[in-house]
């Protein structure tokens, strides 16, 4: 089902033919290797910055960042 050629009248094959177009997966061109490697990286520290984080935070700190959050998951969203 190209752009030049007649649509069908039957309703099941125009769908079949809107499926399939849609569904076509392309090609993703391939990614420069540094940034494979950069991607790598981030993904590395993502997995470890929060723990890192909380390590460095007095217990103190801690709970007044965790007191911010819930205070702004609680907050009414009601002017």
């Amino acid at each position: 089902m190209s752009g030049s050629s007649k649509r069908p009248k039957d309703p099941n094959l125009l769908a079949a033919g809107i499926v399939r177009l849609t569904t076509e997966e392309e090609e993703a061109p391939p990614r420069n290797p540094i940034s494979e490697y950069l991607a790598s990286i981030g993904r590395k520290g993502g997995l470890r910055g929060g723990k890192a984080r909380a390590k460095k935070l007095s217990a103190k700190q801690r709970q007044e960042i965790a007191r911010k959050a819930a205070k702004s998951r609680w907050r009414s969203k009601r002017p």
